[in-house]
Order: structure tokens, then sequence, then C-alpha cells
């Protein structure tokens, strides 16, 4: 495929923001990382090793006689983890040969450490992060492309990529899942999206390999399975309606429905052969328990304890864009809305809705294909409303470029500390800080990132510490 400007504009961006990504394993990324270090290295599911060696502050490291430390184990003798195995599935074809490269290397004589916290594989495995959600971007980018000019969609893809949670997820927090989670979903929506005209039997299989590895991912992307659900229904319901019930459809479709979902439990069976090795049961997952007929009504979305439009307002006519979809296209656009809700409802009831230490409500990045063609498609609208296409165009960069700007100035706050990692915030100091602190500090800070990032994140991870043990 050539490329066009647009697309050397986003590769040209990606690469010169590569030297954001920050190589250091820390909270969740502790649990996702384990699983690609501890196979790899000692080919089991014992987590100590990387419990003690990371910079995790909540991690009690008081080892016992016996090599255990000093943590809650699981029935079968291991160290909980609740988190999912999809990221270490996604870093493995980049970790095994770097590993294999090290262990020659150690034993052609060279002094290196193969025990996969050494800067190959971190930097490997972090790097790994960020191509795979600039791939998803990407596909995103191309998925807007079929409902919009190229010229919104790449704005659409830009807003979202650097004014909305993901940046931090993608560069400062890069063993995290949810960057993991664009790349997938992504495909899965594109893959979708190319075949539901006319799949065959072979292509539910291929889109079931792709939900089930969302789900390895990240559980709640299960919500956007409601795609090729709400699919399947109208056919059904296109069927039954026609003037002679058409069986054969029906039987066809229900088939490679039975198949789909068959194919996602096979793709699904990596973590629910970990669930059974680490818990026992592949029924256990290790989160607390949903509280379903309670949910948090408003809070995800406005609060200001990581809200999700109060924290980033860019997703605001993100989800105006998916209203208008209708007028482009009516399917897309109900099914998009479909999975928000019910991935809303599934955070909202969750008692950990706000993601405890999270810049905004980072649950919802999973669904980052949906909010850049809705941003792209609100854009387009908006265009609509300037009689020059230039002005229009210089009006959205305009807006989009102020939304980046305060997004990454706030997640320079949430950072450094200037605002609470955990808990609401408040509004007016954070307001203050982004016209008086920021400018003053962001300099010196931005030279320590590069210079010197280790003592900076340490000293971080113990400013943390110290305000949860204040609490």
């Amino acid at each position: 495929m050539k490329l066009n400007h647009y697309h050397k504009a986003l590769l040209i961006i990606f690469v010169v923001a590569l030297p954001l990504v920050n190589p250091i394993v820390r909270g969740d990324g502790v649990g996702y990382y384990a699983y690609v270090r501890s196979l790899l290295v000692q080919h089991n599911l014992r987590f100590e090793t990387d419990w003690i060696r990371s910079p995790w502050p909540f991690v009690d490291r008081t080892v016992e006689a016996d090599g255990r430390i000093h943590q809650p184990y699981t029935a079968t003798g291991h160290l909980y983890n609740h988190f999912s195995i999809g990221p270490s599935i996604l870093w493995a074809p980049f970790l095994v040969p770097v590993h294999m490269v090290m262990v020659t290397a150690r034993k052609a004589g060279w002094n290196i450490d193969t025990d996969g916290f050494s800067r190959p594989y971190l930097f490997t495995a972090a790097l790994a992060t960020a191509i795979y959600g600039f791939v998803g971007l990407c596909v995103s980018f191309a998925l807007a492309r079929l409902f919009v000019s190229e010229v919104w969609a790449f704005l659409g893809t830009l807003g979202i990529w650097f004014a909305s949670s993901l940046p931090v997820y993608l560069y400062f927090n890069p063993f995290y899942s949810h960057a993991h989670s664009v790349f997938a979903a992504a495909i899965f929506i594109w893959y979708w999206n190319r075949t539901r005209q006319q799949r065959s039997m072979m292509q539910w299989v291929a889109l079931g390999l792709l939900g089930g590895l969302m789900l390895d991912i990240y559980y709640i992307n299960i919500a956007i399975l409601l795609l090729p659900l709400l699919e399947s229904l109208r056919q059904y319901w296109q069927a039954w309606r026609a003037p002679v019930h058409d069986w054969s459809v029906m039987r066809r479709l229900f088939l490679a429905n039975l198949i789909f979902c068959g194919v996602i439990v096979l793709a699904f069976l990596p973590t629910l052969i970990t669930r059974r090795i680490i818990y026992g049961s592949v029924r256990e997952f290790g989160y607390y328990p949903s509280t379903w007929t309670r949910p948090a009504i408003w809070q995800p979305l406005l609060s200001s304890n990581h809200g999700l439009i109060s924290w980033t307002p860019i997703i605001l006519p993100s989800l105006l864009g998916l209203v208008l979809l209708r007028r482009y296209d009516r399917e897309l656009a109900t099914s998009s809305l479909a999975a928000f809700a019910v991935m809303y409802y599934i955070v909202a009831c969750h008692p950990e809705w706000h993601g405890i230490s999270s810049f905004g409500n980072r649950f919802f990045i999973s669904l980052t294909p949906l909010f850049i063609i809705g941003l792209a498609v609100c854009l387009q609208e908006f265009g609509r409303w300037f009689k020059q296409p230039r002005t229009a165009i210089a009006a959205s960069a305009a807006a989009i470029s102020v939304l980046i700007l305060w997004n990454l100035t706030f997640i320079f706050q949430w950072g450094m500390g200037l605002v609470p990692h955990v808990g609401p915030i408040s509004w007016r100091q954070m307001a203050y800080n982004q016209v008086v602190v920021v400018p003053a500090r962001l300099g010196s800070s931005l030279k320590s990132y590069f210079t010197d990032r280790n003592r900076m994140m340490k000293q971080i991870e113990r400013d943390d510490l110290r305000r949860v043990r204040g609490q």
C-alpha cells in the first residue's frame, strides 16, 4: 500500500514520540509482565522474583525461610495475580528472540543478566507496546476514513492519541494492558466491518480468534463482542420476517455463531489455563465481585475521581460523533453505542470503577477505535458549519490542539503528583497548576525524565507510598 502524506505524518509523530516510552515495570504492569518473564526465564508461574524485583512500593518483600514472600498465596501455592496473560502473549514474539540472544551471549562468556529484568528485555517489551498501540491507531484511522474525509480521520486520530488517557498507557506505563487492547480491538472491529456483508465460516473462525485475543488481553473487552452479536440478531430477524421464514439462512447463521463462540473459548484457553494453575479453578479470576444491582450511575463519567469526560473531555465530542454516525452507518453507530453502554455498566458496577491510581478512566481505552471514528465524524459534521473548508479544518485543528495541550499538561500534573493519583482531585488546584505550576516545572522535569529516569520513577513511587500510608 502506498503511503500518503497522512500516513507519513502519523509515522513521523510515532517515531518522534518514541523517546517518551518508559521501560520501567511499575504498578499493574508488574502483574502483566510477570507472565512472560516467569514463563520465559523460570518456565513456571512462580511470581516471587517479579514481586521482589519490581519497584512496586505496595509489595511486602519480606522473604520467608522457604523462599516464599510475605504476601497472600492461593490454594495452589501461587501468588495472587489477577492480571491477564494477553499482553504477555503479544510481547512474546519480541521477547523470545531477545532472550535467546541474551542466553547465547551469556554462554559465550558475556557478563549479562538473563533474568528478564535487564534493559534489553524491558526496552523490547516497552517498544513492542508502542508498536502495538501505533498499529491500533493506524487501523482506527483506516476505519474512520471509510466514513469521513482523510483530514477528519487524521485529526480524530491525533485527538484521541494525545488528548485521551491513551498516552499515559502507551508511553508512561507501557506494561499495562491498555495499548494492547487498542491493537486487538481495532483489528477486531476492522475485520468485523470488512466481512459483515458476507462472512464465510473461515472468516467467522478468524473473527473468533480475534475476539478471544481481545478477552485474553482485557476481560471487559467482551463489550466489543456486541458488534457481531447485534449483527447476528438483525440477520435472524430479517430471515424470520421474510415472506416465508428463511430457515436455511437461520440454520447457517446459527452454525456460524456456534463456531464463533467455540473459537473464542479456544482462543481464551491461555487465560483459563493460568486461572487453573494459579487459583485452582477456571472460574476464579481473582477480582473483587461486582455489585451488578448498584452501579455508580454518573461517577465513572463526570466525577473528579477519574471521570471519563471530566478528565478527558475530548471523549464528549467522540460520543456525540457516534450518535451522528447513524447518518453514515446505522448498524455501526447502534452497535458502537451499545458497546459503550455495556462497558460503562460493567465499569460502573465494579467497586473500583475509578481505577484507583489512574489517569482518567483508563478502562475505556479499549474503545479507542470507536472514539476515533466518533471524533472524526463529529469534526466533519462540525466542519459543515463553515463556508470555507480551510476555515473548518483550521478551527478543528486549533480545537484539537488546545485539547491535546490541556491533556498533556494534565498528564504532567498527574505523573508528578501535583494532583492525587488516588481519589478525587480539586479542579481549582488543577486549573491553578495548569497555568502557574506546570510552566515553571516542565523544563526541569522533562530533563530529568530523559536523563535520570530511574531516579525520577523511584521518587514518584516513594511519593505514592507516602500518600497511601498517610490516608
